[in-house]
């Protein structure tokens, strides 16, 4: 089980990109709907930047250990590519490392588009996750011979298996 773990969980690193800060861009009218009522500002747009990049990707083939649109994606892969290509954020590259970083938890019933959703669908601490894209929605690479797609967070499987959240966009 430890080495099934390790291996949905291991993946090569994501190349890295200058870094932006929330400071680099304009408020504009964004497209997350109600749910972007509380987020700062200054983080609406870095937010739908974020956004758009998981929406695009939606279809993308799963891949173990894939990081691009080129080759696929595994759901830490995904997670890495519309940081870096959305926020400027390099993040850690595995499940196992994101659920470590240090960011503050989000309840469930307050998530904002761009936190990060954490699940366990294997047994242990976690296992897969996921991007929240607003009305309990979020976008995440499910599993081999999937796709990038975008499920719901109240359906009974990801209720139950359902861990923490986190957000990673922060404003300056």
């Amino acid at each position: 089980m430890t080495a099934l773990l390790f291996l949905l969980t291991a993946c090569a690193s994501a190349p890295d990109r200058p870094e932006r800060s929330a400071g680099d861009y304009s408020p504009e009218v964004t497209g997350l709907g109600e749910d972007d009522a509380g987020l700062p500002e200054s983080l609406k747009s870095t937010a739908n930047d974020v956004l758009f990049q998981a929406l695009a990707l939606v279809g993308t083939p799963y891949r173990y250990g894939g990081g691009s649109p080129e080759t696929g994606f595994d759901c830490s892969g995904l997670i890495n590519y519309v940081f870096l290509n959305g926020a400027g954020l390099k993040l850690p590259r595995t499940t196992g490392e994101l659920i470590d970083i240090d960011a503050p938890r989000v309840d469930r019933e307050r998530l904002y588009p761009g936190d990060l959703v954490y699940f366990n669908t294997l047994g242990g601490r976690v296992s897969h996750i996921g991007v929240y894209v607003g009305e309990r929605r979020f976008v995440h690479a499910p599993s081999s011979g999937g796709t990038v797609r975008m499920d719901n967070l109240d359906t009974p499987y990801w209720r139950k298996h359902y861990v923490d959240a986190k957000r990673v966009l922060a404003a300056d």
